[in-house]
């Protein structure tokens, strides 16, 4: 039998990615001596290649057409809002040479880049998660080597072209941000998470895995199940439109999409009635088990046929053929278990809404602890409330990441203008989550940071400064 020639052997998978990365080592030399200002215009390169009107609207065009992913406007919006809000978080911060003296501790800052970045990147967010992850490592002077999923190579590569143009503009080196060849598959990925310097992983579950255990250094992300709960004192219609607005942005694809939420019993039936304004649509029991033989398959595994799809082809794929499904815009379904008997409590990438009735602020926080303990633990959670108290007791107890009050979850998780957290398209969990970071990803990953120590007056402390209130408790015996 004659051997299909496109079918690289393993030595010729290493030496492809051997050559891109020796390229991309060749590429961070000619950058090295960069100034901060020179270095910013690499930034604002990647930005404008993506931003910029046409490139925009042809790189979500591809994206839902080949990955059949979301839906378009949604990501013309993505791609816009999350750089414009990342380079607006890169702008005058120092990332070359120098970039902190403290006269008091004698400690100089000299800021230095990772290496070599491979960057794996999901079929959700083929343009914009590299374009993203490419200005932070550039702001480095980092290389980049971009790997994405087989549906998402088109738009990477077409993202890559609008890349190099602007680079070109600035004749800076085009290996600084390349993308795998195709065809893209496994072994490619894989090779490149062993060769490269630096390691960040977006995606899947398995992906995220062969990340962590691939030997390289690594910022690899955890899933997300985002979980809202909605107390009593709740501005309710408020909270309906932001959950609506979270659950329905892009048809789900985002780890920061809610996909459940936990509404105290006082006011469960108004919080429904809400969710129902917003064109919600509660499905019964024989609905709901039609709605779950559309999403899994019989043997528990997501039907990619509905991920990611727009309502009303959920609608048909459920059967549900009433006039209110088919106008839906998410589906609700009632839930009460956690766990593989309760496949709603886990993350869905669907519009579909899991919602759950809790008792009081404490069984609401219970529940929303054995949802994440399934799927998402520290990654995010959400509450809307008027009871300060509340936000102060969740912080504490609520083991995720990022905790967000009164806001829209898949907006305000990768950062927003309205509040402080950085933007990015990448989320740590922490240790809940088997990552190495709980931060937003972000430039400051993507650096290596000398501390040049001086001497500075000697400061030793006395006895009694250390142990002295111990001593007073429990003596010196």
């Amino acid at each position: 039998m004659q051997m299909n020639k496109s079918v690289q052997t393993n030595e010729e998978v290493a030496a492809t990615i051997s050559i891109m990365v020796e390229k991309a080592r060749v590429a961070m030399d000619q950058i090295y001596d960069y100034s901060q200002e020179q270095v910013d215009e690499l930034v604002q390169a990647v930005a404008w290649a993506i931003y910029k009107p046409g490139n925009t609207e042809k790189l979500a065009q591809i994206a839902v057409q080949d990955t059949g992913l979301g839906r378009y406007d949604d990501k013309v919006t993505k791609k816009r809002r999350k750089t414009m809000g990342t380079l607006y978080d890169l702008k005058d911060e120092k990332s070359v040479g120098i970039i902190n003296k403290d006269e008091a501790t004698g400690i100089t800052e000299i800021a230095k880049p990772v290496g070599v970045v491979g960057a794996v990147v999901p079929s959700t967010n083929p343009g914009a998660t590299p374009a993203n992850i490419a200005m932070m490592a550039l702001k480095g002077r980092n290389a980049i080597i971009i790997a994405p999923s087989p549906k998402g190579l088109t738009t990477s590569k077409l993202l890559l072209s609008y890349i190099h143009e602007e680079l070109t503009k600035l004749g800076a080196p085009l290996d600084l941000v390349q993308v795998l060849p195709e065809p893209v598959n496994k072994a490619k990925t894989i090779e490149l998470m062993k060769q490269v310097d630096f390691l960040t992983v977006t995606g899947s579950r398995n992906n995220v895995r062969l990340g962590q255990t691939s030997g390289t250094p690594n910022i690899c992300v955890s899933e997300g199940n985002v979980v809202s709960i909605v107390d009593a004192t709740a501005d309710i219609q408020s909270a309906a439109h932001k959950i609506f607005l979270s659950k329905t942005f892009d048809n789900a694809t985002s780890c920061s999409n809610d996909n459940s939420v936990v509404i105290e019993a006082p006011v469960y039936d108004e919080m429904i009635r809400a969710l129902q304004k917003e064109g919600g649509y509660l499905c019964n029991q024989v609905e709901k088990d039609n709605l779950q033989a559309a999403i899994w398959t019989a043997d528990g595994k997501r039907n990619p046929e509905t991920v990611a799809k727009d309502p009303a082809v959920i609608a048909q794929a459920a059967g549900l053929k009433n006039k209110k499904a088919e106008e839906a815009t998410f589906f609700m379904v009632e839930e009460t278990g956690v766990g593989e008997d309760y496949p709603f409590s886990g993350e869905k990438l669907a519009v579909v809404l899991t919602v759950y009735k809790a008792k009081d602020f404490t069984d609401a926080i219970d529940i929303s602890k054995n949802i994440l303990n399934y799927h998402g633990r520290g990654h995010s959670c959400g509450l809307h409330t008027s009871d300060e108290s509340h936000i102060e007791r969740i912080g504490l107890e609520m083991d995720v990441s990022r905790l967000l009050i009164n806001q829209v979850q898949v907006s305000g998780n990768g950062g927003s203008f309205d509040n402080g957290l950085n933007f990015t398209l990448s989320m740590g969990g922490g240790t809940w989550a088997g990552n190495n970071t709980c931060d937003n990803l972000s430039y400051k990953h993507f650096l290596n940071v000398t501390k040049v120590s001086e001497v500075i007056p000697e400061v030793v402390p006395t006895e009694e400064e250390l142990w002295g209130t111990y001593w007073e408790k429990y003596g010196r015996a």
